[in-house]
């Protein structure tokens, strides 16, 4: 007997996978508000060289003490990292002149003055985090990130080791500690740690949910589950934008993105262990007792399996035994499902947050820019839902891939001024890039045996989280050549998209339960 008659049995898809699937959304809106938080946390206001002893120029008028104080660049503005060594007084009198002698232009002196109207307070303007301290800036993206890869090996290891529920609580409560000892951080090295740290937490929050759901459904529901827990990613990703609207200083934000891991926490006590990781792991009466409890709340009461039938289930196709990423590369498809989802993941992520990272050159606000690139995640995930099940997750995993990476390419030829068809472009591309991103945690959930799965989750989400700590360290090549980062984007994009046709189709295949049903598909 498979795993799936027994759901069947048990009703499939009623009231008690309806109550768990409510409480994992729950969850899951908790992850792009800390993803992605680095928009608003890290965000670069206007800014310029602090002048010294303003006090000496009561004659003249604030613009007049800028112009003989600071250098314009070459399309008028002043600029916003270097002043004159001495005031040029010359200038007042013909503003046009500016002086050719770049002795006398040096770096900041006393510190930044910074444009407060659009936010209060960011770590950039707490730190002065610009200029030369500019790679420091991009760097707290690359740290939570480098923590997201970490504790996806982490959390793959101990969630196929110990429990899908237990590492998802500890994930939860971590997360709520790190994040609150985030937003109190008095240093930006302290700042640097508590987010590395919130980054190893949340990756079990992003392993686990998925999985777990998947895992209480039968084969019918699965792309709709796939579907719906991805929505409420796109659903964080607006509250972040309101978020970060309501609240402009970044120690507050931090804790209104943080506080929903309470609320999170709370609600996940009743969510039960997946039965089929009680099962792979011999712990029969756990889940003997779920199944109960599953077929009763689905108003199926004549439903019964005796322990003895799941016992047989657990010694079936190798079920037993410790598994490792390890484990993903011995056998010979494993290898090769391994190696192409790594790539593909990669891909994924590095394309993903390049895109959502760059939030201005598109004629709208910031917080428009973050709202609006959420709401055209959920139409994308809805054609994915017609899509996946029609053509196939291989060709809509490689497809959305490759068109994510041929909008970024169509933007870096359109003009800057052209900003209203740049905004489209990029919308598009931002609907394909979230399109792709969500058949991938449905895919490669499918590809692996529930034995591996949270090793295989582990492992690809080391690849994504990998891609994404890289993204924004990307932004930094435009001082190489402007484009070079969209050019990067767009590149790994196509290629990665077109690895992922070397996969194997999954649509309406049983969830494999040990490596032979891989191996040796039936």
């Amino acid at each position: 007997m498979k795993f799936e008659d027994l759901l069947v049995e048990t009703g499939g898809f009623g009231r008690f996978q309806i109550l768990i699937l409510a409480t994992l959304c729950l969850t899951r809106i908790n992850l792009p508000m800390h993803f992605l938080l680095h928009n608003f946390l890290a965000a670069t206001p206007s800014h310029r060289c602090a002048i010294p002893h303003q006090e000496a120029f009561v004659n003249l008028t604030v613009e007049e003490v800028l112009l003989i104080s600071i250098p314009r660049k070459p399309d008028g503005t002043f600029s916003s990292c270097e002043m004159f060594s001495q005031p040029q007084f010359h200038l007042l009198l013909n503003s046009s002149l500016q002086p050719e002698n770049k002795s006398i232009v040096q770096p900041c002196q006393h510190g930044w003055v910074y444009d407060r109207s659009q936010f209060t307070s960011t770590i950039s303007t707490q730190w002065d985090l610009v200029c030369e301290q500019r790679g420091l800036n991009q760097a707290t993206a690359t740290f939570f990130f480098i923590g997201v890869t970490i504790g996806a090996v982490v959390f793959g290891y101990l969630s196929d080791r110990f429990g899908r529920k237990s590492m998802l609580q500890l994930s939860l409560v971590c997360s709520m500690v790190f994040g609150m000892l985030s937003a109190a951080s008095v240093s930006y090295t302290m700042l640097a740690i508590t987010r590395t740290l919130t980054g190893v937490a949340l990756s079990g929050l992003s392993l686990i949910v998925l999985p777990l759901g998947m895992e209480w459904v039968d084969i019918q529901h699965r792309t709709f589950i796939g579907i719906l827990i991805s929505i409420f990613w796109s659903v964080g990703n607006m509250l972040l934008a309101l978020a970060a609207y309501l609240v402009r200083e970044w120690h507050w934000l931090l804790v209104a993105v943080t506080g929903p891991c309470l609320l999170s926490i709370i609600c996940l006590w009743w969510v039960p262990e997946s039965a089929r990781w009680l099962i792979a792991k011999g712990k029969v009466k756990q889940a003997h007792r779920h199944l109960l409890t599953c077929a009763r709340m689905n108003g199926r009461k004549d439903f019964a399996v005796s322990t003895e039938a799941l016992t047989r289930m657990a010694t079936d196709k190798n079920m037993g035994g410790n598994y490792s990423c390890i484990s993903l590369f011995r056998t010979p498809v494993l290898r090769k499902i391994s190696l192409c989802s790594g790539v593909v993941w990669f891909g994924v992520a590095f394309s993903y947050y390049g895109m959502s990272m760059n939030l201005t050159g598109f004629g709208l606000s910031i917080y428009l820019s973050q709202f609006v690139f959420g709401i055209i995640e959920i139409p994308a995930k809805i054609v994915m839902y017609w899509l996946v099940n029609r053509v196939g997750r291989r060709q809509s995993q490689a497809w959305t891939l490759i068109l994510a990476g041929v909008c970024i390419g169509a933007n870096i030829t359109i003009p800057k001024s052209f900003t209203s068809l740049r905004s489209v472009v990029a919308t598009v591309g931002k609907g394909f890039s979230e399109a792709a991103f969500t058949t991938v945690f449905l895919y490669t959930s499918e590809l692996y045996p529930t034995i591996l799965r949270q090793n295989g989750m582990g492992y690809t989400s080391f690849m994504a989280r990998l891609g994404g700590a890289l993204a924004p360290l990307v932004f930094l090549l435009d001082e190489v050549w402007r484009s070079l980062p969209e050019v990067t984007y767009c590149s790994v994009a196509v290629c990665s998209g077109a690895v992922a046709f070397l996969l194997p189709e999954t649509l309406n295949v049983r969830l494999p339960e040990g490596i032979e049903d891989v191996e040796k598909p039936q």
